[in-house]
């Protein structure tokens, strides 16, 4: 059996703050599904593993394991996680070496009785469908290519019933209800793309959802409206949300506009939390960290909020700002456009503990009915060494 093994970016780097030495650039959402599940629904296949140092120890309960970087034993092909694929099925001869996207290589072949050492060019190639990323705004990106083609996906025959009492603005089979809750009142504007809501969603009456969106199983949409968006599970979300991908897991149970921004998991954005996704000058925005300067090419772009990151009331976040891994934002200084991993207020002059950032995180775990377990908090300590290394 051909096994299937997503390969992580050479050292991650600034390129993908604040996701870097956090969690696996496989398990980030690129569209609907995190670029892991593409890649399986690509190639027909379960992952055997992740490979890539920058990650390791990372545990969570849905994602596939983490190894460190090692040869490939074939049969197995080995995917670029820096490559989200639509989906569709890629077809290999006896003879595929290569997955190639517009020249780029983006994944490896390996046969019975050989071994894979590293990313090449050499070999017979397969075109690939699909988007490269250069870093954690091209999510933005992908959600803008791949959303309404993964949202038509869910389309069957017969539709589901529109729910009692709610308002359609185009066809009313684009509006493909599970099992979810939905409260009469709820405006579907479908005139765009589906809107696809998963087993035990709750859409409270006052909502407007504008496709193509995505609510993931246990979320709750408690008013407001959100267009454009995936929203992982077991979120909480309210008010103006705009072309966002948040990974599951996380809130903004108030008011405030969320714009052309990622949302790592466990993340809390206080009332009124506001993102700018576009300069003044209407140029393209720039992500600053440190003196590293990345060029996105994006004209809208909002917040990159990495996992674990808090807000208090009434933040107000630049255009293109990152929020790192286990930040808490209060205080009366403006947040910085790059807030360092677990700072503990705006002016980043202090630092979360460890001890403080583990019991939080159990807090807040608890409250979604997820257990703080031994891999799960030996997890979170690499995260926490990782990032306050030096």
């Amino acid at each position: 059996m051909t096994k299937l093994y997503l390969l992580e970016p050479d050292g991650a780097g600034d390129d993908w703050a604040p996701f870097t030495g956090v969690r696996p650039i496989a398990e980030l959402r690129a569209g609907v599904w995190r670029i892991r599940e593409r890649w399986e629904a690509a190639l027909g296949t379960d992952t055997a593993a992740v490979i890539g140092n920058h990650v390791a120890g990372f545990h969570d309960t849905d994602a596939a394991p983490v190894e460190p970087c090692a040869p490939v034993s074939g049969p197995a092909v080995v995917a670029a996680a820096w490559f989200a694929p639509t989906g569709a099925r890629i077809q290999l001869s006896s003879d595929t070496r290569r997955l190639v996207h517009r020249g780029a290589s983006v994944g490896w072949v390996v046969p019975p009785e050989d071994r894979w050492d590293g990313a090449h060019d050499q070999g017979p190639p397969v075109e690939v469908d699909g988007l490269l990323l250069r870093g954690p705004h091209d999510l933005v990106t992908a959600l803008e290519l791949l959303l309404p083609g993964d949202c038509a996906d869910f389309r069957t025959a017969p539709s589901p019933t529109v729910p009692a009492g709610c308002l359609v603005l185009g066809d009313p089979a684009d509006v493909l209800c599970r099992s979810g809750l939905v409260e009469p009142g709820v405006v579907f504007d479908v005139r765009n793309g589906p809107a696809v809501i998963e087993d035990g969603v709750e859409v409270r009456h006052g909502s407007r959802l504008e496709g193509p969106v995505y609510l993931g199983a246990g979320t709750r949409v408690l008013g407001g409206d959100i267009r454009g968006t995936v929203v992982g599970p077991n979120c909480r979300v309210h008010g103006e949300i705009a072309v966002t991908v948040f990974l599951g897991y996380s809130n903004k149970s108030h008011d405030g506009f969320l714009g052309h921004s990622v949302v790592g998991s466990w993340v809390n954005l206080g009332a009124g939390t506001t993102t700018s996704n576009l300069k003044n000058t209407y140029g393209p925005v720039r992500l600053d960290i440190g003196d590293h300067r990345i060029d996105t090419g994006r004209l809208n772009l909002g917040t990159i909020f990495g996992d674990h990151a808090k807000t208090a009331i009434g933040t107000m976040l630049a255009t293109g700002t990152i929020v790192s891994v286990g930040a808490n934002l209060f205080g009366p200084a403006p947040p910085p456009k790059f807030v360092a991993p677990f700072a503990w207020g705006n002016d980043g002059r202090e630092r979360l503990t460890e001890e403080g950032f583990l019991r939080i995180a159990a807090r807040v775990m608890e409250r979604r009915g997820i257990e703080m377990t031994p891999p799960r908090r030996r997890s979170l300590h690499a995260t926490y060494e990782r990032a306050t290394r030096g």
